[in-house]
């Protein structure tokens, strides 16, 4: 039987070597490239389609969402070691890929430079991981204490943005959204140095973290630039 860990699948001790480390990164980087494949094929479809999944219920929606969410979490988890486990996230990716869709197709039909605005959210996306890759790669300082703080900022974000569905506050989403740009970007930061430290040693488990950092921070960042930069038909 091969050994999965050679391949740089999840090994249950610590990563004792630093070419061990880096070859769980680069594993990491690449599956984290592939994965936004999935995500683009599925935000197209989406638009193509017009799917606007839990329009008239945004509550019920985010309560669907979260257990979806949270059932591939837990099936990816499981299969950590293993290339189900792979296919599973890929399969997620292609699931968030729908679900931003709605934002992608607000953003098209609503404003004359709609295209220009994603583009523009890529590249400060890009540019922002880029800049908190390099820091966690060059940095001497652990910023692993600062995981705990951004998971209480996240519950945070998520009561604020659950409560908005109601309140319909504008200061409200708009204050969410920058927050949610700067600790999904901190979390970059964390996640990317955790690998590098060896804190993470699962590549699967490694990019769906950085995944879902670096979709945060492009969704928020798009939706800000709307906000802030939209050109109205």
């Amino acid at each position: 039987m091969s050994d999965l860990n050679s391949y740089g699948f999840g090994q249950s001790g610590s990563i004792s070597t630093i070419e061990v480390r880096n070859r769980v990164l680069r594993n990491t980087y690449a599956l984290l490239a592939l994965s936004m494949i999935p995500t683009v094929i599925g935000a197209w479809l989406g638009v193509a389609m017009g799917l606007n999944l839990f329009a008239g219920s945004p509550f019920i929606g985010f309560i669907v969402f979260m257990a979806v969410a949270f059932g591939f979490f837990w099936a990816i988890e499981k299969n950590k070691d293993s290339g189900i486990g792979v296919l599973l996230l890929l399969g997620f990716t292609f699931f968030m890929g729908i679900i931003m869709s709605r934002l992608v197709g607000y953003t098209l039909n609503s404003y004359s430079n709609g295209a220009s605005l994603i583009m523009l959210s890529f590249g400060g996306t890009a540019a922002i991981f880029a800049v908190m890759a390099t820091i966690a790669t060059v940095s001497k300082s652990d910023f692993a204490g600062m995981g705990k703080w951004l998971m209480v900022g996240v519950l945070l974000l998520i009561v604020a943005s659950v409560a908005n569905i109601w309140m319909q506050l504008p200061a409200l989403m708009l204050t969410v959204m920058v927050l949610a740009i700067a600790i999904f970007s901190a979390f970059i930061l964390v996640d990317v140095q955790r690998v590098i430290n060896g804190g993470e040693t699962n590549y699967i488990m490694a990019t769906l973290s950085i995944y879902l950092d670096v979709y945060n921070v492009f969704t928020n960042l798009l939706a800000l630039l709307g906000i802030v930069g939209g050109n109205r038909d």
